[in-house]
């Protein structure tokens, strides 16, 4: 492990840059009035040092059941699962955030099971990372290392990012040590990918491969704007479609981290959709973008705050949203007992609402109207079996379709369902009616989601 890591600050030390222009040679004089042509390379002098590549080592544990058929030949103890052990090793990259408490954020899933996590810094050292607490919804982790002379990055605001901003991508892709690559946002508020159970990416054509997770995307101040976390890649390579996480909804993670060792998820209480154009056009509405609320929960935040079913959200503390499943995101990444302004639509008139934010359950919720729109109304928790629903909404689209509390889904057609990821990408994938299977308490039974 140390090994690889070695060569892997080795080639830090000795990284290329490889830049995209973003703007054609042509447009470019060699010199003009005899300064220099243009380059980033001073802002990347100064941001570089605060990206890190991450190498990790652990075993994945397996178990599988084994067939009672295959039981009977080893007696009346034979175990009932076959439990496999595989040893993995994995690569990405980290942002140092904070130099003097050493803390680095990267991906969840880049340091998920891990054992061991070592850190390899700009200056060719190797540090060993302690794990402060990850946030698998959102796809975030914090580290911790103890080392002298790092450097920080600065974070922007994300939320005064626009469409055409320039953007910088930092990080490791495929072990080849740290690679810059340059583009700009292309979209925000990217939502519904499937990707995360909370997803409001910064979109961009900077190139992003792998093992450029958890790696660095800054603007041209050098400050940083989002988390690198995923790309589009049909042919397994950059096609100039990649993600990354908004440095704000990382700043609001990182915090409760910080404070409580885990993340306090903040609960709205309302089920909805997105604002489609028929929508709007029932309503009566020149705008198509926010988040239409369909129920809102008896005694939630939203209720308490005076919010209703009809009601069409616009704006979090002022921030324009585009969809329900951004305000998801957003109000999920704040914590519990965070005060939050809402600008909405009412009867064709926009008023604002202030709301204290709920604390959702500690084991992992989704809003299941963004797992499936017939799931909506339920809320959904991972159990020993499934997805479990604990509670349930009357008159909602998730009791229409007969769920009941207590319901475990353990399948959508053939596919077993394992946790609510797999569920949401199972379920994604599906076109039409759907058949879930539902464990209710003794029995099995499907339902079928229209």
């Amino acid at each position: 492990m140390k090994t690889k890591l070695s060569l892997l600050s080795a080639a830090i030390l000795t990284a290329s840059l490889t830049m995209m222009p973003a703007i054609s040679q042509a447009a470019i004089p060699m010199a003009v009035d005899g300064q220099s042509v243009p380059s980033l390379a001073p802002m990347l002098e100064r941001t570089t040092p605060a990206v890190v590549a991450v190498a990790v080592s652990g075993t994945h544990v397996s178990k599988k059941k084994i067939p009672d058929a295959f039981r009977y030949f080893f007696g009346p103890n034979a175990p009932q699962e076959q439990v496999q052990e595989r040893p993995f090793r994995g690569l990405g990259s980290g942002v140092i955030i904070d130099a003097n408490k050493g803390y680095i954020v990267t991906n969840n899933h880049v340091i998920d099971g891990a054992d061991e996590i070592l850190i390899g810094l700009h200056d060719g050292r190797e540090v060993e990372a302690k794990l402060i607490g990850t946030d698998a919804e959102s796809d975030i982790a914090l580290l911790q290392i103890k080392a002298k002379n790092l450097v920080a990055v600065k974070r922007a605001d994300s939320d005064e990012l626009r469409v055409g901003d320039f953007a910088v991508a930092i990080g490791n892709p495929f072990g080849l040590g740290q690679t810059v690559t340059s583009g700009i946002v292309s979209a925000m508020g990217r939502s519904g990918l499937g990707i995360e159970m909370l997803e409001n990416f910064i979109q961009t054509d900077a190139a992003i491969n792998s093992g450029n997770s958890g790696g660095a995307l800054v603007n041209l101040n050098g400050d940083l704007i989002g988390i690198n976390t995923a790309i589009v890649a049909p042919g397994g390579g950059n096609v100039g479609i990649g993600f990354a996480i908004p440095a704000n909804m990382v700043n609001n993670l990182v915090d409760q981290i910080i404070e409580h060792g885990e993340v306090r998820r903040g609960v709205l209480g309302v089920s909805g959709r997105d604002l489609t154009s028929e929508l709007a056009q029932g309503f009566g509405l020149d705008t198509q973008h926010g988040g239409f609320v369909d129920q809102v929960m008896t005694d939630s935040a939203a209720d308490k705050a005076g919010i209703k079913a009809g009601d069409i959200i616009t704006s979090v503390n002022g921030r324009k949203i585009k969809s329900f499943q951004e305000l998801r995101a957003k109000v999920a990444t704040m914590g519990a007992g965070a005060k939050v302004e809402f600008g909405l639509i009412r009867d064709g008139d926009e008023e604002s609402v202030t709301a204290v934010l709920g604390e959702a359950s500690k084991t992992i919720e989704a809003a299941a109207g963004a797992v499936h729109p017939m799931l909506a109304g339920a809320t959904l928790e991972n159990s020993d079996d499934g997805v479990e629903i604990t509670d349930i909404a009357q008159n909602s689209p998730a009791a229409a379709s007969g769920l009941q509390k207590g319901d475990v889904i353990v399948g959508v057609n053939r596919s077993s369902i394992d946790d609510l990821k797999s569920l949401k990408a199972t379920l994604k994938d599906q076109q039409g009616a759907v058949a879930l299977k539902i464990k209710r308490g003794k029995s099995s039974l499907y339902l079928v989601l229209r």
